[in-house]
């Protein structure tokens, strides 16, 4: 994935869209700061009708799935017990 200052990107705008109409995806920066990225329609149109996008605990259950990860069965209790059971410190300085 190739980087070019957004100086450089506007005097090879055709070549930056030729390049990402192949696949590649050119990241725009500013002073060094990653600020854009030109990826081509197809991509674009992937990403925006959710086919990329995955709910985050969805991702996390597909994960485990496709790892063998063998995930204890908890009980509420035992997940309970977990908690800190003593009162709250109090403040270090006063309200």
């Amino acid at each position: 994935m190739p980087e070019v200052p957004i100086a450089q990107a506007r005097d090879a705008l055709t070549r930056l869209i030729h390049r990402a109409e192949a696949g590649e995806p050119v990241h725009i920066t500013r002073r060094g700061k990653p600020v854009a990225v030109l990826v081509s329609r197809d991509e674009y149109e992937r990403l925006e009708s959710g086919a990329a996008r995955r709910d985050f605990w969805q991702a996390i259950v597909d994960w485990r799935a496709e790892a063998g990860f063998d995930w204890p069965e908890l009980t509420p209790d035992e997940v309970d017990g977990w908690r800190d059971r003593r009162p709250p410190r109090e403040p270090a300085w006063p309200d």
